[in-house]
């Protein structure tokens, strides 16, 4: 034995990015470099195939070390290796029984915190009895008229322990007001009580268009809950405003844009609870982001890493001193990414997300569970969801390593790259007038439609797939069951526990204006005052309209192949048949298999299905099989040298035989004048208009959407 080193490579050269850039010219022979291996972003990011510490600065480190300026390498010294993250999951089963049960089931298997979305009828201010609740009472998720239902909701909930965070729209401060009154009744102290009451003005009015106020009103009844939790709770324990970025990233926004809406909404929130009387410090841990991620995991990370980048030099900026400038942020699953059919694959997703929230040293995470986009998710999908969390804490332990992605030039490079992407859209949005106005003037739905459609290009050419839907579709899948509550019996139940709390209501509503003191709010909630009754009194008084604006419609990647799918399945709910494409195999096994399992895959993405055959060695055994299949249309597939000799004849045969649309599957260079001239109608191959061609081939077969 020997203490001596033992030089592993010391026979070797040292290798330098200029030796290999050199094999890989070699390699390339004459093909471009740049469009062979550099991979762009939507937001016109090059990703470099290999990154190596001349891409890196030889002096310092601007990344820093964790817990301090910039903040990029995470909010604190030891991020979340002693205690893990936060997580959190999703509460909206209108069914108060279903969602107690899940509640205690999450919260007794390692669930760190609940969040709560109200359902429609609540975001509008509205009681579940109210006459005009009857379309929205349960959409979406809880109904929460009255202090008695939160508290009989959170029955078996320690309140002291368990961190509330709340998704309630516009109505945000009177749920706000709601909670304080439940601490007051559970005897919850002081500096016993957490939560996240997630006031976020501009993100209601960029998701639905509307605010029941006017924002100069709506900011200031944010400040007034900001100011009131800074002065009555630790801390941070308790933050009264979110900056919630799904509305922007749901509607199609890219990273950088994701980025720069979350700083200007910050910044703006900012400054409203610096003039609400709040010091810079206070309002700066008033504020937490909330980030939806999509599947990119290289993308999510640096994107959480640059966030807090992002915030540290903004509010270093503003005066905020260097202990209040790092970000707190939850990351969530885009809701975009989540897919109605195959909902299977969406574990995965959440896998990813999970992944990349983790390494971005995010301090809470949500798993939506995978059949959310279908519904009222069951307990077998939330106990999933959950157990994905914990399966990456516990058993990958990804908290225990002090920001994974520090030291990677890869990571490193690209969130310096998007950070900076992301501040010139700032500045711009900024130099506009800030976020309200780029709300108000149309110019971010503009900017984000715009990438919106370079990616709905990018998923219809299939360049960029969604496995279970564009790539890979099962057509005999089974959608899962799901929860189905009887939102007509609850609402009528709702009705006497409401009209019994109004009758024993104490609180003198007349006392509440628009601006009306939080505790104010909280005492009346205490009295009896219902979520309705706060909404109309705050403002009832106001005489104007709110503010309004087109809101920023949500798409899914997935829903222009999903429509292709529910059409193809009320075809076959109408016809008795799914409609269907005859496989012309050419040829041996061997020169037709390839293509033919493209072109089933790729029809299967448009819910039609593909007759399949072992292959013909001749036009007329081709077309008479036709024939017997009843089929309208027909692919030809087989290799390029089949088609030299079967090609024509077979398509002239199927056309004769009533075949009415007759694909080629493969590219017909300088044939294509004579394929087209043989009756061959159109072409599929790697790259082709995927979208476009099962659009078209649904319109021939008479297939039509809804």
């Amino acid at each position: 034995m020997t203490d001596a080193p033992l030089p592993l490579a010391g026979d070797f050269p040292p290798a330098a990015h200029a030796d290999w850039m050199a094999l890989v010219d070699k390699a390339l022979d004459g093909a471009p470099f740049d469009k062979k291996l550099v991979a762009r972003t939507l937001d016109g990011l090059a990703m470099q195939p290999l990154y190596t510490r001349e891409h890196w600065p030889a002096d310092g480190d601007p990344s820093g070390m964790p817990g301090a300026m910039p903040f990029t390498r995470g909010g604190g010294a030891l991020a979340q290796a002693m205690s893990g993250w936060d997580i959190r999951q999703p509460h909206a089963n209108p069914d108060v029984e279903a969602t107690r049960a899940a509640i205690d089931d999450d919260l007794d298997n390692s669930v760190t915190s609940l969040l709560l979305r109200l359902d429609a009828a609540g975001r509008a201010g509205l009681d579940a009895d109210d006459p005009t609740a009857a379309g929205l009472f349960g959409q979406g998720g809880l109904s929460l008229s009255s202090v008695a239902e939160m508290d009989a909701l959170l029955s078996a909930v320690d309140l002291t322990k368990v961190p509330l965070a709340f998704d309630a729209g516009a109505q945000a401060p009177a749920i706000a007001a709601m909670t304080v009154a439940l601490w007051c009744q559970r005897g919850v102290k002081e500096e016993q009580a957490k939560g996240a009451f997630n006031i976020d003005p501009l993100g209601t009015l960029a998701a639905t268009g509307a605010l029941p106020s006017d924002l100069d009103t709506a900011m200031g009844r944010m400040a007034a809950v900001a100011h009131n939790a800074a002065r009555t709770f630790p801390a941070g324990a308790v933050t009264a405003v979110g900056v919630d970025t799904a509305p922007y990233y749901n509607a199609g926004a890219s990273e950088a844009q994701d980025l720069a809406c979350a700083m200007a909404t910050g910044v703006t929130y900012l400054r409203a609870l610096e003039a609400g009387g709040l010091s810079l410090d206070d309002a700066a841990r008033q504020i937490a982001f909330t980030f939806s991620l999509g599947t990119d995991q290289f993308l999510s990370i640096a994107k959480l890493r640059a966030a807090r980048m992002m915030w540290a030099r903004i509010t270093e900026a503003s005066g905020v001193s260097e202990p209040a400038r790092a970000a707190r942020i939850h990351a969530t699953t885009a809701l975009r990414v989540m897919t109605r059919r195959d909902p299977w694959v969406n574990m995965l997703r959440n896998t990813m997300v999970c992944f990349s929230a983790a390494v971005g040293g995010a301090n809470g995470i949500t798993m939506p569970p995978h059949d959310a986009a279908l519904g009222i998710p069951t307990p077998f999908s939330r106990r999933i969801a959950r157990n994905t969390q914990l399966v990456l804490q516990e058993e990958s332990q990804l908290n225990r390593v002090i920001d994974p992605a520090g030291g990677s030039w890869a990571l490193e490079h690209l969130t310096e790259d998007l950070a900076g992407a992301a501040w010139a859209l700032f500045q711009g949005i900024e130099k506009d007038g800030g976020m309200a106005r780029a709300l108000e003037s149309g110019h971010i739905a503009e900017q984000i439609a715009t990438v919106r459609e370079a990616r709905r290009k990018d998923i219809a050419r299939r360049k960029a797939p969604i496995t279970g839907v564009s790539e890979f579709a099962k057509l005999d899948e089974q959608t899962p069951e799901l929860a189905n509550p009887d939102l007509p019996a609850l609402r009528a139940a709702a009705g006497p526990r409401l009209a019994a709390t109004r009758a024993g209501a104490t609180a003198d509503m007349a006392t509440l204006t628009a601006r009306a003191k939080p505790s104010d709010m909280a005492t009346a909630a205490i009295k009896g005052a219902t979520l309705g009754a706060l909404a109309q009194a705050t403002l009832g008084n106001m005489g104007a309209t709110g503010a309004t604006i087109a809101p920023l419609p949500a798409h899914g990647l997935a829903e222009d192949f999903e429509a292709l799918r529910d059409a193809a399945d009320a075809h076959l709910g109408a016809t008795g048949a799914r409609p269907r494409v005859f496989l012309a195999n050419l040829g041996p096994i061997a020169h037709h298999t390839a293509r033919a399992t493209y072109a089933a895959n790729l029809f299967a993405a448009g819910g039609i299905e593909s007759l399949g055959n072992a292959g013909f060695k001749d036009a007329e055994s081709c077309a008479a099989a036709f024939a017997e299949s009843g089929a309208k249309a027909a692919i030809l597939c087989s290799s390029d040298k089949v088609y030299e000799n079967l090609a024509e004849p077979t398509a002239q045969a199927l056309t004769a035989a009533g075949c009415q649309v007759l694909f080629l599957a493969g590219r017909p260079g300088d044939k294509q004048d004579a394929y087209t001239a043989a009756g061959i109608d159109r072409f599929i191959y790697m790259g082709c208009d995927v979208l476009g061609t099962l659009r078209g081939l649904h319109a021939d077969l008479g297939v039509t959407s809804r």
